[in-house]
C-alpha cells in the first residue's frame, strides 16, 4: 500500500510478537479511513500511536477487537496475535482486551464491579462463580483497589473515574491477555490520577509480559511509558521508531509539528504554536502525502504521488520524500 511504514521490531530474543498486523485497511463511506497499516510490537514492550482526532488511530483498535462502527469495515489486512491468526473485523480474538477512554461509559451500571470483572472468567475460562468472584477480588487488590472484598459488592456509580478505571484494567487482565489496547485511558483523569494509572500499567507490563497499544495524543504520555511509537496521519503511519529518537531527532514534519505544539515548549507572553489546517476527511484523501496541503517543505511531487519510505538513523522508518 501507498506510504506504508513497517514498525520496527525491537530486539526479542527470537520471541513471538504480542501484535503482529500487516496492511490494515478500512473503509467508510467515502474512501479509506486506514491504509495499509503496519504493527509490529513484541513481547512486553508499550507502543505508543500518536496523532490528531480523525487519523484512524481508534478505528484501528475497534478493528482489531471487531467492534467497528455501522459503516466501517475492514477490506484487507491480515494479523497475529502471540502467534496465532486472527481474522481482523470478526468478534474479539483471544489473547487481546482493550481498556477504554471512558471507563465509565463501558462499564454495566445495574451490575456490581466484581460480577462485571468475573464474568469474562466464567464466560471463557469456564469458572464457577464462587471462584471467578474469588479471582475477580484477586484482581482488584492486584490493580491498587483497597478493601477489594468489600469493594467488589460496588456499583459504577460509587467509585471515582480514578477507581472505575482500576475496575476496566482488572476486567481487561481477567483472562490473562496476551497484548492490551489502551485507547487514551487517562485522558478523563487529573494529573495525579493518570501518573498511578501509567504507573500501574507498567507494573502490569512487568508483571505480565503482556504487550500493549498505547493510543494518546498526549505526547507527555509517550515520554513516559512507550518503548516504541508510531505518528499517524490520514489513515496512514508516517513516522516509527524507537520514542528516544522520534523526540530528538523527528524525521517528519508532521511528527516534528506534534512536537513543537507541546505546552511545555511555549514561550510566556506568545502563542503556543499549532499546526494550520485540520486532517482530511477520507473522501478528501489524494493520492499523495495525506499532509502536504499543511506542510511547509511539500513540493508539487508530494500531491501527485504517494511518499518514499526510508530508514532513519537511530532506527525506525518515515514515509516522505523531502529531506530539510
Amino acid at each position: 500500500m501507498p506510504g506504508r511504514v513497517a514498525a520496527e521490531p525491537a530486539p526479542s530474543g527470537g520471541e513471538v510478537p504480542a501484535l503482529d498486523l500487516c496492511g490494515l485497511t478500512i473503509s467508510v463511506t467515502g474512501g479509506a479511513a486506514v491504509e495499509g497499516l503496519d504493527i509490529r510490537i513484541d513481547t512486553g514492550r508499550i507502543f505508543c500511536l500518536v496523532g490528531e482526532s480523525g487519523c484512524g488511530k481508534s478505528l484501528t483498535a475497534l478493528a482489531l477487537m471487531g467492534l467497528l462502527p455501522p459503516g466501517a469495515r475492514v477490506t484487507a489486512g491480515r494479523a497475529r496475535i502471540a502467534g496465532q491468526a486472527v481474522t481482523i473485523g470478526a468478534g474479539t480474538p483471544a489473547g487481546l482486551a482493550m481498556v477504554h477512554q471512558d471507563a465509565i461509559a463501558s462499564l454495566d451500571p445495574l451490575m456490581p464491579v466484581g460480577r462485571q470483572i468475573a464474568e469474562p472468567l466464567m464466560v471463557h475460562d469456564g469458572l464457577s462463580r464462587g471462584r471467578a468472584l474469588d479471582e475477580a477480588v484477586r484482581l482488584m487488590d492486584r490493580v491498587g483497589i483497597a478493601g477489594a472484598r468489600q469493594r467488589a459488592l460496588a456499583f459504577p456509580h460509587e467509585f471515582s473515574g480514578g477507581m472505575n478505571q482500576r475496575v476496566a484494567i482488572a476486567m481487561a487482565l481477567a483472562c490473562r491477555p496476551s497484548l492490551l489496547i489502551a485507547d487514551e485511558p487517562t485522558t478523563a483523569l487529573d494529573v495525579t490520577i493518570q501518573a498511578q494509572i501509567l504507573d500501574l500499567l507498567l507494573d502490569l507490563r512487568a508483571d505480565t509480559g503482556m504487550g500493549v497499544l498505547f493510543i494518546t495524543h498526549d505526547l507527555g504520555v509517550v515520554a513516559e511509558i512507550a518503548d516504541e511509537m508510531a505518528v499517524m496521519y490520514a489513515g496512514r503511519i508516517v513516522e516509527t521508531g524507537p520514542v528516544a529518537r522520534i523526540f530528538d531527532q523527528a524525521a517528519h514534519p508532521y511528527t516534528a509539528g506534534l512536537l513543537a505544539c507541546r505546552p511545555g515548549h511555549a514561550i510566556r507572553g506568545t502563542a503556543l504554536a499549532a499546526i494550520p489546517g485540520q486532517v482530511p476527511p477520507p473522501a478528501a484523501r489524494g493520492p499523495g502525502c495525506g499532509f502536504a496541503d499543511r506542510c511547509r517543505r511539500a513540493v508539487d511531487a508530494c500531491r501527485r504521488q504517494p511518499p518514499a519510505v526510508r530508514s532513519v538513523t537511530g532506527g525506525g522508518m518515515v514515509a516522505c520524500g523531502v529531506r530539510g
